[in-house]
């Protein structure tokens, strides 16, 4: 997806020298930096990233992973940040909603069966669905086993799924096609329908 928002560099280096970018809810000077709108950086089913549009409401709220703590009251997560709290609650591979006007912790999501997750890495990268089993094996990974919305089932390792919402209902607007993985064919049966529609 290509943005074309400004026409020169120089206009761009414009509006970011008068410090209007906000990334994060941090002023950034960078070029590389999208303008005026909202954007979430999320991975389509085929594994790539995708920028998607998402609504002002929705621009203040950072879902976090959960990864370690060096001591009771820090947790570090997976996007380098190192957040002081005081909730117990809170353990290893759950998803924390940050709120980035007051950079504290608004709530977060447990890592339970029946939750919805997204899958962030291996061949399902992509793919959304509600996790229905937990497989704990001595000396290997542990496995998650997943069903998306179409009743697919498929399992990846724990390391590659995040968290996204408490029951059905995503905290997180998705992109097209609602994390939802196509066979050829039925990605070739879409398009041919598409185009007779046209």
């Amino acid at each position: 997806m290509q943005l074309h928002h400004l026409k020169t560099l120089d206009a761009n280096i414009a509006i970011l020298m008068q410090r209007l970018v906000l990334v994060d809810g941090k002023v950034r000077i960078d070029k590389t930096y999208p303008t005026n709108e909202n954007f979430r950086l999320l991975y389509d089913t085929k594994g790539r990233f995708r920028l998607h549009s998402v609504r002002d409401d929705e621009a203040n709220l950072h879902l976090s992973h959960y990864c370690s703590s060096s001591t009771v009251y820090i947790l570090s997560t997976y996007d380098g940040r190192t957040i002081r709290y005081l909730d117990p609650l809170i353990k290893a591979n759950d998803t924390i909603k940050l709120d980035l006007e007051i950079n504290k912790i608004t709530d977060f999501i447990k890592f339970d069966v029946g939750n919805v997750v997204m899958v962030t890495g291996g061949r399902n990268r992509g793919r959304v669905g509600v996790i229905k089993n937990r497989e704990k094996h001595k000396g290997t990974f542990e496995t998650i086993h997943i069903q998306d919305s179409l009743g697919h089932e498929f399992a990846t390792r724990l390391g590659n799924v995040f968290t996204i919402s408490k029951g059905t209902k995503p905290w997180v607007s998705l992109p097209k096609g609602k994390g939802i993985k196509l066979s050829i064919i039925e990605e070739a049966r879409k398009r041919i329908a598409a185009q007779a529609a046209a």
